[in-house]
């Protein structure tokens, strides 16, 4: 029986506007695909098989396995890519036909939350490269592909290496509902589809999920004033508008914006917070939802999210099976090498 993960890498992630508006980094394509291919090696070395990567135009993926000679069966799985978020719902939900229980990704908050709309129960390895990456972590990509792999082979179980992370569930008075992994936020005069940063004197209400101190964007509001990590089972109410104290926010990369601050509640889980009218919803930095003038709705914040694979965690319980004792597995792992034969699929194969 093979033991299969999926990678998943958004192309445009790190390479939007807001890197215009503010000092994000730029996460080229070569760089995605090095750290791709760093990830496939760490999840070989530790009895991985079989890799199903999604392809789209910029050939992230099919790049980065065409360099690697490991022993394992290297897929590309062709959905028709057209670089738009249905591309990573699509290849989310193909992986979990094809029986992928883990999935590597390459992305910020953004492209986490596509895959947890279609697959709330998936678990993930989330690697940062999108502009707000509160949900995804800096971890060294031959370590998190261990990682993955360790929990895709059951050497860490997934109950112990992959807690399941919080969601919130945002309805909306008209009947409309969505989800945010980290932070839920109305805004007043702004529109759908905006990328540039915040401006903080739109911000009304803010339902964060994870609120600390030290992150970067719209939930760092929060997270200066109330702590609030991944595994406390609450949340975090911030209330915004004229008037308000100032916070001196981080609220994009090297941009500190000064924000009012009105109130901040801590929630607990299943808590409702009403949602007061405004113009637009955000969800994890993406406006997407636009309110009529009398539309307001309410949110809940629950642990029912992705499991999210603790990568110390699933380390130390393979190095406590000796999973790295012994001769080297995989085959020749090196970066840059002549690889073996790609085996594209669709969706059904």
């Amino acid at each position: 029986m093979s033991i299969a993960i999926g990678v998943i890498a958004n192309p445009v992630s790190g390479r939007d506007i807001r890197r215009v508006a503010a000092r994000g980094g730029v996460s080229t394509a070569e760089d995605k695909r090095n750290r791709i291919a760093r990830a496939v090696i760490g999840a070989v070395n530790v009895g991985v098989d079989r890799v199903i990567a999604m392809n789209e135009p910029f050939r992230i993926a099919s790049g980065a396995l065409s360099d690697l000679a490991v022993d394992a069966d290297l897929e590309v799985l062709d959905i028709g890519a057209s670089v738009a978020p249905g591309d990573t719902q699509r290849a989310a939900e193909a992986l979990r036909a094809r029986g992928v229980e883990v999935i590597i990704t390459l992305g910020g908050d953004g492209t986490n939350r596509t895959i947890a709309q279609v697959w709330p129960e998936v678990t993930l390895v989330p690697m940062s490269t999108g502009t707000n990456n509160v949900f995804p972590s800096l971890v060294e990509p031959t370590v998190a592909g261990a990682a993955a792999g360790l929990v895709a082979t059951g050497i860490a179980p997934a109950e112990i290496a992959a807690p399941r992370s919080k969601l919130i569930h945002v309805h909306l008075d008209d009947g409309r509902s969505d989800i945010a992994l980290i932070d839920a936020v109305t805004l007043a005069d702004d529109f759908v589809g905006n990328k540039m940063p915040v401006e903080p004197a739109n911000l009304r209400d803010l339902v964060v999920s994870v609120a600390r101190p030290d992150s970067i964007g719209i939930s760092s509001v929060a997270g200066l004033v109330h702590h609030c990590p991944t595994d406390h089972d609450g949340a975090v109410h911030v209330r915004c508008g004229p008037g308000g104290t100032v916070i001196r926010a981080p609220i994009a990369p090297g941009l500190y914006r000064p924000v009012p601050v009105l109130s901040v509640e801590p929630i607990g889980l299943d808590q409702e917070v009403p949602l007061t009218s405004s113009t637009v919803v955000s969800y994890d930095g993406d406006r997407e939802h636009r309110l009529g003038a009398n539309g307001g709705g309410s949110a809940v914040v629950r642990r029912d999210g992705p499991r999210v694979v603790d990568v110390p965690r699933a380390l130390a319980l393979g190095a406590a099976a000796g999973v790295f004792v012994g001769p080297q597995r995989g085959g020749d792992t090196g970066p840059l090498v002549d690889g073996g034969d790609l085996r594209y699929v669709g969706p059904a194969d």
